[in-house]
Order: C-alpha cells, then structure tokens, then sequence
C-alpha cells in the first residue's frame, strides 16, 4: 500500500481468498484500497508497523491477532468495531446512533464467545445463551460502513471525548487479551499436582471424589444426621441445614460463616475442596496447561460493567492455594501489581469527595477511613464501604453505612443516586459513558401491575423487592464499570511501556515457549485489580516501575490532577505466591 505512511486508519476485511485494505485519512476519506493473498497480508501489516503505527480498524480483534502474534508481529493500536459497536449502541451519551441501533448484524459474539458459546452476560457473572447468532460481517465495506457510523455516532455525541476515550481504551483491551492468550501464564504442572495431592489427597482412580473430600462429605452428613443428605444441591443442602436449627437463605461461604453450628466448619472447607477439584482440579490441569503455559481465553467487555469474562479456562480467578505454581522461567522473574481498594478510590474520585480522597491517599483506604472516626475498626471501614457500593441494608452494613453518609457525603450521594435512579427503571453510565442495560420487560411490567388497584400485597412486596435489587445493580454498576475503565487505562499504558524495553538476548534467559515478541518483559495475566508481568530479571525493576507509572497515567487520563493516589502492592519474585 503506496499511502499507509500517510494512514491515520487502515481497515481489513476478508475476501473469499484473502484480505482487503483500505486506508483512510484522519477525516475517514479513503485515500487507497489493496487487496492480498492469505500469506501476504501479516508481512504487509508487519512492514507498515515497522515504519508507522496507524490504528487497525477491524471486526473482531481475537480473529485477526491470532496469526499476527503467531508470526511474532504486535499490532501497537486497533479499533474493535464489535467491542465499539456495544458501547455506542447502548451509551445514553449518544444522542443520535447514526444507524447503529439497527445495523444489528455487528451485536453477533466474539470469536472467543462463539467458540465457548457464549452470549449476554449479567452483572457478576458470565451466563450462557443460544450460539446460533449469525458471524459478524467480515468484508471491507461492511467494516467500513460500520466505522462511518460509528463516526457519526461519536461525533454527534454529548461526550465525544469520554465515549473516544472509553473505545480507544476497550480496543486496547482487545489487544492485551490476544497478548496474554498468546503469552500464557508460566505455570509449573508438577508442582500442581503436588498441591492437589496434599489438600485433595490421591488422585481418584475411575474419577470420583478425592479421599479427603469423602472423608469431610462422611463429617458434614454426620453432623447433619442424614448419611444421605445431597451436598451439591442447594435445595436439599438448605432444607437438610434447617432440619438441624441452621436457618440460612442461601449455601453462600458468607452466611454460613455467620452461623455456630459444629456442621459449618466441615461444610465450608468441603465446600472449599470441591470447588478446589472442579475449578482447577487434574482434569482442568490437564485441559489447559501445556508447555508450561496456563493459556486462557479472555473476553474483554464480557460483563455489561465493562470487566472482562474468561470464556475458557477460568482465567479471571487465581486461587491462593495455587499462586505457588506460577513461576517464572529461569533467568526471569514476575512483577505481580495489585491495586489497593480500586473500586473506593474510584468512587472517591467520581465524586470528587476530598474526605474520602483524603482518607485514600498514600495509605490504606480502610485504615484511613477509621481515622475520621466514622468507624472503630478496619474491618468495619471494610464492611461499611462494601456495603455501601453494593447495596447491603442489613447486619453490620446496614448499621454503619449510615456513618459513611455522614461523614462522606458526596461519595454517598453519588451511588445513592444511581440506586434511585435504577429504583425507578432508569439507566446509569459509567465515568466514560458505557450505560447500564435498561429494565427487562416483566420488571416493567411487575412493577406497572404493583401500581394498580386490584394489586395484590405480594405483587407490591414483589415489584418492591424488584425494585430494590435493580437500585442495587445500578449503584454498583457506576462504580464497578469506572473501576473496569480505569483498569483499562492501566493495562493500555502498561502495554505500551513494557514494550519500549529491550528484549533479552542471552540463551539462558530466553522464554521457553510463545511467539519470538515474548522476549521482552510483557503482561501474562490480568485479574480485574492485578497484573502479573513476565520480564527477564535484568528488567524486573524497571517492569514495576513501568507498573507504578502506568498507573499514575490512568488515574490522570480519567480523573485529571486530582489528590488521591491508585497506590499499587508491588513484588517481585520467582512465584506469584502471597506471603
């Protein structure tokens, strides 16, 4: 392509044999169009970033960043017309779509979602829904039809600045998510299954339990008095608990710590096992670690929040039992940054709350909160700030978030507001501009038959208790989603920096495996508030320094030059393992 140097955008899509490039100037006028065979487009799309990084626009960055990263090239800048398409279609910042709404070919899933067949997804958690949704569009006039649109889309907007923002950081995501998959995370296999050995006991011939997860199944059905009781259905579990005085509404870790009953505490740790074996067991060992890698699959924006979900792998969840077998190769070392209480800082800085921000900064968040006499105790500031970013009206919460109010005002304010405002069937966006999914139609409806007449006192107690648990969504959901944004922000400076240092070049300190790009320091894993960065020891230092600047960045990109801190929990050592 003769004019790629001059490119501000060049868009691909696929042909029946091939692949078609289009380049466009800042203002979107194509300026030249070339088509390429199968093995030509990776070294055209290599060549160009050698001498001039213009930002790839295509429909699904897994699908194109597979064979790039394959054949050792990094893409420095993309836009992700599916993930784009999401936020802009939905954003309540957008005051005319451009057609967007309608063009309901691009709201077809990921790659990555495709293959684990994978859909919507709710707040928490990553829900499955029918695969059957046709491909998103894959030629170049689509793609570029779409971009138009999406265009105007931002151009019309009420915050074209945060919506840019906010979709140049989603398509950032995108690349870190190929990147990390490409990387994988260096994992020990054996020394995996040494621990499953000691807290499960002897890998089950034929596949049944563990023997310790017998033994405490035997104790738990002991203490029940029901040496049939079923443990794995939380509707028998439940009855079974209150056939011997444990009245618990549900089997969560949480309430039933809260109980004092010689059933809880081998309950909780069979609890413990099981997910242990199921989650990360020999069969999840064998499935997903190869070549002394862990490979996952992300799903940048797989959370309506705007967190990413794992479609493979449950790559977004690293229990502690197991830290210890992340280890880096020899002649390297791990970076592992976590950042202190992001979500209560952020909300600090949403609400530009100078008593919370000040109760935040250069220390521990809680700690600091226990220092304006709102609360007694650490844990207590824990409890009240938690239960205050997500709902909880009852117990301990329900007693001191009240003290928050008092004490921070317009951080209390802000999450109240969007509980109200979800309360009453309507929408909340995000610091950036992604918006929360509107009411489904029988919640409408729920709530429109509760005002009527006739209505019944369990339609009102119903429509009420709707109500309230969307309040909860939405005060969650402006906190939740900044923090996924901030999060991005990191991950897409942290990228850059990582990058900009030398690659090794000694035998001994090479990786052992992935694409010849890994020679550097880089990102192999990311946990909502955590990275781990794979360097050669020579750059460690310089990696987590790459970390703490990189987060500094973030918090001035969105927030601006504001008085509170995002202070990261750095360490570098062999292993991930927690001390």
């Amino acid at each position: 392509m003769d004019r790629a140097d001059a490119a501000s955008w060049i868009v691909l899509g696929r042909t029946g044999d091939g692949v078609t490039a289009a380049v466009l100037d800042a203002t979107g006028v194509e300026l030249e169009r070339a088509s390429f065979e199968e093995s030509a487009w990776i070294d055209e799309v290599a060549r160009i970033e050698t001498g001039h990084a213009p930002r790839w626009v295509w429909n699904d960055a897994p699908a194109w960043c597979a064979p790039l990263l394959d054949a050792g090239v990094r893409i420095a800048r993309c836009h992700d017309l599916r993930l784009a398409h999401a936020i802009l279609r939905d954003s309540a910042l957008v005051v005319d779509d451009a057609g967007l709404r309608a063009a309901s070919a691009w709201d077809a899933p990921s790659l990555a979602e495709q293959a684990a067949g994978a859909g919507a997804p709710a707040l928490f958690e990553w829900v499955e829904t029918d695969d059957s949704a046709a491909g998103l569009p894959t030629t170049i006039d689509d793609a570029i039809a779409e971009f138009s649109r999406q265009r105007a889309a931002l151009a019309a907007s009420a915050e074209s600045g945060r919506l840019r923002l906010l979709v140049a950081a989603e398509s950032a995501g995108a690349l870190v998510a190929a990147e990390l998959r490409a990387a994988g995370l260096p994992w020990d296999a054996q020394a995996h299954d040494r621990i499953l050995t000691e807290i499960l006991g002897e890998r089950p011939v034929g596949g049944g339990p563990p023997a310790r997860v017998e033994q405490l199944a035997a104790r738990v059905r002991a203490e029940l008095g029901d040496p049939a009781a079923s443990l794995d259905s939380q509707p028998k579990l439940l009855r079974a608990l209150h056939r011997v005085g444990v009245l618990v509404e549900s089997t969560s870790k949480w309430e039933l710590a809260e109980q004092r009953h010689p059933v809880i505490e081998p309950l909780l740790r069979y609890k413990q096992l099981v997910r242990l074996q199921s989650a990360n067991g020999w069969t999840w060992l064998a499935e997903w670690v190869r070549d002394g890698r862990f490979r996952p699959v992300y799903v940048p924006g797989g959370v309506v929040t705007g967190r990413w979900a794992s479609s493979g792998g449950g790559a977004l969840q690293l229990p502690r039992s197991l830290r210890d077998v992340v280890r880096a190769d020899p002649g390297w070392r791990l970076v592992v940054a976590d950042v202190a209480q992001l979500e209560p800082r952020v909300l600090a800085a949403m609400s530009r709350d100078t008593g919370l921000a000040d109760a935040a900064r250069g220390r521990d968040l809680y700690e600091g909160i226990v220092s304006t006499g709102a609360v007694g105790t650490r844990a207590e500031a824990k409890i009240a700030m938690l239960g205050a970013m997500y709902g909880a009206t009852t117990g301990d919460s329900g007693r001191l978030v009240p003290r928050l109010r008092k004490t921070f005002p317009r951080a209390m304010a802000l999450v109240d507001d969007a509980a109200r405002i979800g309360e009453d069937g309507g929408v909340v966006t995000t610091w950036l501009g992604r918006t929360s999914p509107p009411p489904s139609a029988e919640w409408t409806a729920v709530q429109s038959r509760a005002t009527e007449s006739s209505a019944s006192v369990v339609e009102e107690n119903r429509a009420r208790r709707w109500a309230r648990d969307r309040g909860r969504f939405t005060r969650n959901f402006v906190v939740q989603g900044t923090a996924a944004e901030w999060a991005l922000a990191w991950l897409a400076d942290l990228r850059m920096r990582l990058n900009a240092l030398p690659p090794v070049e000694a035998p001994d300190a090479a990786p052992r495996s992935g694409p010849v790009f890994l020679a550097r320091p880089h990102l192999a894993l990311f946990l909502h508030d955590e990275v781990i960065i794979h360097t050669p020891a020579v750059h460690a230092e310089a990696a987590a320094a790459a970390a703490r600047e990189a987060a500094d960045a973030a918090t001035r990109l969105l927030f601006g030059e504001i008085p509170l801190d995002f202070p990261l929990d750095l360490r570098i050592a062999a292993s991930a393992a927690k001390s």
